[in-house]
């Protein structure tokens, strides 16, 4: 089989073919991190089929005149697949658009981090050290994120983090040497569902979600504006990553007698959820919202008819009717012979946004704090995931849509927009002083008063 991951796209170690889909991406640092279970029936091709690749431990030769970018992506373990999808996203968009910037040829070194942080760590050093990158993109966990985010802080090595969601990165936590073009909070999105929510007349709301922090600080979004609003968080359920039987929660839900649920879920427990939740009959009598990963697409492979008519709210809408969104789509499905998730527009999305600085640089990458300084300055009007830039913290403003899940006439499940929110913050309304004086959202704090 002919590899669809272009030559130039360095692969220091093999990898496996076969690996398992588990969307944890977006987990906040500082939690019990442990990666949920295997996803059943998602095989993703490692990046190393139909190309050569480099004997591990040696070091890859690179063209000293190029831009060297390290990539870092899980290929192995049980986030390989979604890891295999940024891949995807990043490699599309030098496919599409060519590889030459300024006159500099843009040449991609992809390390595998294994979803690990001690390993991802290793590996950015050795991007860094041996191989000599002029910047790192990825990795997809933010336990790894945070790991390789602080020790390249410390030796000055831009970091650019698509997909790493920890609120605190671009918070109380924040490091001069990471940006996040085209990433986003974990609380930025259902910040934006909780007061829809309310708005729609929905007075009590239960929330069930992850036990992790990236649960903690999405489901904070939701019960902070949610309560704002004028609604009543009447319980909060968290379930640990993994949960295989939701037929408790379910009996609590129902005990519990809410007008609507929130929930946040992730890789094989957001599956497990939504066919338990119509299972159980509740789809026609409370209506269930979703955070990002709750019904991303990555995740919509493995559903069926149970998924169709929820709603969640998300940055990244693979049925947006914007040409920019559809070009795109239709590029990825012809190329992989699936529909993106948001793990792979991300990446594509930051592809250009590194293109783009590197071009208002006029190439010279070699000064960090100007390349930087581009990156930040980069607007883009218009990109698979709508118009996006970056706020004074380096996290993006960008538009978020309430999606609802549809069949399309090919058979295949995906997302489309409802409601469109334009230029949304990691702050949504609140003033950031004064939402900074207050904890990061936890089990302990979810912005209820």
């Amino acid at each position: 089989m002919t590899s669809t991951i272009p030559r130039r796209l360095r692969t220091p170690l093999a990898v496996t073919a076969a690996a398992m889909l588990v969307a944890v991406a977006c987990s906040a640092p500082g939690a019990d991190e442990t990666a949920p279970p295997e996803q059943a029936g998602e095989d993703a091709e490692g990046p190393g089929d139909g190309q050569e690749d480099t004997p591990t431990g040696e070091v890859p030769d690179i063209d000293a005149d190029a831009i060297n970018v390290g990539v870092l992506a899980p290929t192995t373990g049980t986030v390989a697949a979604s890891g295999q999808d940024m891949l995807n996203g990043w490699n599309l968009y030098w496919d599409e658009h060519g590889s030459s910037v300024a006159g500099r040829e843009i040449e991609s070194v992809h390390e595998d981090t294994a979803g690990d942080p001690s390993t991802g760590l290793n590996k950015a050093q050795r991007l860094v050290g041996d191989v000599g990158v002029d910047m790192l993109v990825g990795p997809l966990l933010a336990n790894v994120g945070l790991a390789v985010a602080e020790e390249m802080n410390r030796q000055q090595m831009p970091v650019l983090l698509p997909i790493v969601s920890a609120d605190d990165l671009t918070q109380r936590e924040q490091l001069d040497w990471v940006l996040r073009p085209a990433g986003w909070t974990s609380s930025q999105t259902t910040h934006v569902l909780g007061e829809y929510v309310a708005e729609q007349g929905y007075e009590r709301a239960v929330t069930i979600c992850n036990d992790y922090a990236f649960g903690h600080e999405s489901c904070g979004g939701f019960a902070n504006t949610f309560t704002d609003a004028g609604g009543e968080v009447v319980e909060q359920l968290w379930n640990p990553l993994g949960t295989q039987d939701f037929s408790t929660y379910i009996a609590e839900i129902q005990q519990a007698d809410p007008d609507v649920v929130f929930s946040e879920q992730v890789g094989a427990d957001s599956v497990r959820l939504v066919q338990a939740w119509s299972s159980f009959g509740l789809t026609d009598e409370i209506p269930l919202f979703g955070n990002d990963t709750l019904l991303d697409q990555s995740l919509l492979r493995n559903m069926g008819d149970e998924a169709i008519g929820l709603q969640s709210i998300g940055r990244f809408t693979e049925g947006r009717e914007a040409p920019a969104t559809q070009e795109f789509v239709n590029a990825y499905l012809d190329a992989y012979d699936e529909l993106p998730s948001y793990y792979a527009a991300a990446m594509y999305t930051a592809a250009r946004w590194v293109a783009e600085a590197v071009e208002a640089v006029d190439g010279d990458v070699s000064d960090g704090e100007a390349f930087l300084d581009a990156v930040r300055d980069v607007q883009l009007d218009d990109s698979p995931m709508g118009p996006m830039s970056l706020d004074e913290y380096g996290n993006p403003i960008q538009d978020v849509d309430l999606r609802r899940v549809e069949r399309r006439d090919d058979g295949r499940l995906w997302n489309v927009s409802v409601e469109t929110f334009e230029s949304v913050g990691q702050f949504w309304t609140y003033d950031p002083d004064e939402f900074l004086d207050q904890p990061v959202y936890s089990r302990e704090y979810q912005g209820i008063e």
